[in-house]
C-alpha cells in the first residue's frame, strides 16, 4: 500500500507537469493499492466472520468495508484510464464522471462509517459509557448503509445503464447520509451525557470537536446543495470534512490508541507481578492540549478562509495545521519512548523497550 500510494502521487504530480519520470505511476499505484487493500480485507473480512454473531460497531465496519471494495473498483478504473493502459469506452465514461461517486463512497462510506463505528465502541470504553444497541443506532447503521448502497450501486446503474448522471445517486444517498448522521451524533451526545468517568481524557475531549466538525460539515453540504453553489463551495466543505473530522477525530482517538498499546506491550506481561503505570501516566495532556487547540482553531480558520475565497489566509492557516500536526506526532513518539513514565516504572533493561514503529515479535506474541 505505501509503494502503491508513492507511485499514486508519482502519477499525480506528472499530470501536473512536473518532471517525475516516464514509468507508468498511476496504474503501477492502482495495482500496488489494489493488492495492498484486498489483502487487509480478506484480513478483517476473516476476522469478522470468525466473531460471528458480530455487534453494532462490527457492522458499520462491515458496511465500511463495502464502500471500501467500491472506492478500490473506482479508484483502479480510473488509474488505469488515466494511466493510457485502456480505452473502453465504459471505463472512459466512468473515469470522466464517476469521481463524484469515488469521492463520495471513500470520504462518506469508507472512512466515515467505518470512524462511526469505531467511535461507538471505543467512546463507551474510554469513557465507560454503557455500551447499548438502541432503536436509533439500529436506524443509524440501516440508513447509512442504504446511503452506501445507493452510490455503490445505484451511480453505476445510472450512469452505464440508464445514460444519466450521477447527480440524483448523489442526493438520495445525501439524504439517507443526513438521516444516518442526526441519529448518530444523538447516541454520541447519549453517550457523553451517561459516561461513568465525570472527569474526561483528552482525547475525548478533542474527539467532541471532531464530531462537532462532522455536524457542520454535514449542515453546509446540505445548505450549499440547496442553494446550489455546490460547484464552487464543494471544496472548502470537503476541507472541513476531512481535517475537521476525519483527520480531527484520527489524531484525537490515536493520542489513546497509541497510549493503550503501548502500555500492553510494555506492561501488560508484569500486570501484578511489580509496580506498573496506568495508561493514563504515559501521556502528558498539559504539554499535548495547546497542539489539539491550534490544530482545529486552524482548521476552522481555513475552512472560513475557503468559504470566503481568501486564498493567504487559507494557506496561513494550513501551515499552522501542519505544525500542530507534526507537535501532535511527536507527542506520540515521547508516548512510545516512555518519557512520561517515572524512572522506577519503566520496563527492566533496554530491550524491554519499545521500538518506535514496530512492536517486537515475542512481546506481541504474548
Amino acid at each position: 500500500m505505501i509503494a502503491g500510494l508513492a507511485s499514486l502521487l508519482a502519477g499525480f504530480l506528472r499530470m501536473a507537469g512536473l518532471p517525475v519520470g516516464s514509468q507508468p505511476w498511476l496504474p503501477l499505484g492502482a495495482i500496488c493499492l489494489t493488492a495492498g487493500f484486498v489483502l487487509n480485507l480478506w484480513n478483517l473480512g476473516r476476522t469478522l466472520w470468525t466473531a460471528r454473531p458480530i455487534g453494532l460497531p462490527a457492522r458499520f465496519v462491515v458496511a465500511g468495508l463495502m464502500s471500501l471494495a467500491g472506492v478500490v473498483s473506482l479508484g483502479t478504473i480510473f488509474s488505469l484510464a488515466l494511466g493510457g493502459w485502456t480505452t473502453n469506452p465504459t471505463l472512459l465514461r466512468l473515469t470522466s464522471e464517476g469521481i463524484p461517486l469515488h469521492a463520495a463512497l471513500g470520504l462518506g462510506g469508507w472512512l466515515t462509517f467505518t470512524a462511526m463505528g469505531v467511535s461507538y465502541r471505543l467512546l463507551a470504553m474510554f469513557m465507560l459509557a454503557p455500551e447499548t444497541e438502541d432503536r436509533t443506532s439500529r436506524i443509524a447503521l440501516l440508513a447509512g448503509g442504504a446511503s452506501i448502497l445507493a452510490l455503490l450501486v445505484g451511480g453505476p446503474l445510472c450512469l452505464l445503464l440508464f445514460g444519466q448522471g450521477v447527480t440524483h445517486p448523489l442526493v438520495i444517498s445525501l439524504a439517507l447520509a443526513t438521516v444516518s448522521l442526526a441519529f448518530y451524533g444523538y447516541d454520541i451526545i447519549r453517550l457523553y451525557r451517561t459516561r461513568n468517568r465525570q472527569r474526561i481524557e483528552l482525547n475525548a475531549r478533542m474527539a467532541a470537536w471532531a464530531l462537532g466538525g462532522l455536524g457542520l460539515a454535514t449542515i453546509l453540504l446540505l445548505l450549499v446543495t440547496i442553494s446550489g453553489e455546490i460547484d464552487r463551495r464543494i471544496g472548502a466543505v470537503v476541507f472541513l470534512f476531512a481535517f475537521g473530522w476525519l483527520t480531527g477525530l484520527g489524531l484525537a482517538k490515536l493520542y489513546k490508541i497509541v497510549a493503550f498499546l503501548t502500555w500492553l506491550e510494555c506492561y501488560g506481561a508484569l500486570l501484578g507481578r511489580r509496580p506498573t503505570p496506568r495508561v493514563q501516566d504515559l501521556v502528558d495532556e498539559p504539554r499535548a492540549l495547546p497542539w489539539f487547540w491550534l490544530y482545529f482553531a486552524c482548521v476552522g480558520a481555513a475552512s472560513l478562509a475557503a468559504f470566503l475565497d481568501g486564498s493567504l489566509a487559507f494557506r496561513i492557516a494550513a501551515l499552522g495545521i501542519l505544525v500542530a500536526t507534526a507537535s501532535i506526532c511527536r507527542q506520540l513518539i515521547s508516548i512510545r519512548t516512555l518519557r512520561s513514565v517515572p524512572a522506577l516504572m519503566l520496563p527492566d533493561g533496554a530491550g524491554a523497550r519499545p521500538r518506535l514503529l514496530l512492536p517486537k515479535l515475542q512481546q506481541s506474541q504474548r
